[in-house]
């Protein structure tokens, strides 16, 4: 059993104000099994209504809005977060992909979760299973396997990637960071016919060292009759463990965004996302990541650039 106090801030700053800020945030970590929260804050900057639902997953959804001018938008998520199990390997399990055929035809969720995305280079994930060799194992096995695969063929590169990168584009690079990994051990498992499901978290750092600690992370879930969701997480080549804490779980990236909004204004704006892991102990871990955003489209970047022109003009 394990306790950590996480504070994480996404800050946005803007080169001009802007204003009519709406928001929607999956930064609530709630009571899975074995995850028990234990105390939870949420600031943002002009202190805005949160509005709080359930989206189909079951994830906590906030929605506000930040209607005054504002150069610069913080929000800051802090909990704490108990989580009770140490599970480094799952229970011996034989189920296999034709048992599982009974199981999704019971859940529309297991059949929505078991069906792989549509992409150019399938081909590469038909070679790799075809490599591996999944045929008539249990689903336990046939996970491991592709997790290892990634973990030892894709190289794990920050700076490369973006919430925009495909599966097609990382097949390609084979390089990326957690987010990217987890999506294509999607595709393969699902590809298999597994019911797969996307994690969006963090993974406390530990003596281990390993990739990917004290910032948001993402691992894969599959699901088995027997035992559950099980969490893998193919950047670390390890089944999940005591110090992976889960906010949300959905079909892929977007079902899980932690954060996403549009604005009125135009604006050239930049994202940070810091995360700070505290322990029982006194120990105490931060590290601040830029995020990479979609880039502006031509149009926009003209106008940014002749906004820039007559602001420089006007101040000579």
């Amino acid at each position: 059993m394990a306790i950590f106090k996480i504070v994480h801030i996404t800050k946005y700053q803007y080169n001009w104000p802007i204003k009519e800020s709406i928001n929607e945030i999956r930064l609530f970590p709630h009571n899975f099994e074995n995850q028990d929260v234990l105390q939870y804050e949420l600031h943002i900057t002009n202190n805005p209504d949160v509005e709080i639902s359930k989206d189909y997953y079951g994830n906590r959804v906030g929605n506000f809005n930040n209607l005054e001018a504002h150069s610069e938008m913080t929000i800051e998520s802090r909990m704490s977060v108990r989580v009770n199990h140490s599970l480094k390997i799952p229970e011996i399990d034989l189920t296999t992909v034709a048992d599982l055929e009974i199981e999704k035809q019971k859940s529309v969720l297991l059949l929505r979760l078991s069906y792989p995305e549509t992409i150019q280079k399938q081909n590469k994930i038909n070679t790799i299973l075809k490599k591996i060799d999944c045929s008539d194992k249990p689903i336990i096995e046939i996970a491991q396997k592709c997790n290892q695969y990634i973990y030892e063929n894709f190289t794990y590169t920050k700076g490369i990637t973006n919430i925009e990168t495909t599966v097609d584009e990382i097949l390609a690079m084979k390089k990326g960071v957690c987010q990217d990994f987890a999506h294509v051990l999607l595709q393969l498992l699902r590809t298999v016919g597994i019911p797969s499901r996307y994690v969006s978290g963090y993974i406390c750092p530990n003596e281990s060292g390993l990739r990917g600690e004290g910032a948001t992370h993402a691992w894969v879930e599959i699901y088995t009759p027997t035992q559950g969701w099980l969490g893998l997480d193919p950047t670390n080549n390890i089944w999940t463990m005591d110090n992976h804490i889960r906010l949300s779980v959905g079909k892929n990236f977007y079902d899980c965004t932690p954060v996403k909004g549009t604005f009125k204004g135009l604006a050239r704006q930049t994202l940070s996302v810091s995360v700070s892991v505290g322990y029982e102990d006194g120990r105490h871990f931060e590290e601040i990541n830029n995020v990479l955003l979609e880039e502006a489209t031509i149009e926009e970047k003209k106008q940014l650039d002749h906004i820039e022109l007559l602001h420089q003009q006007q101040q000579q």
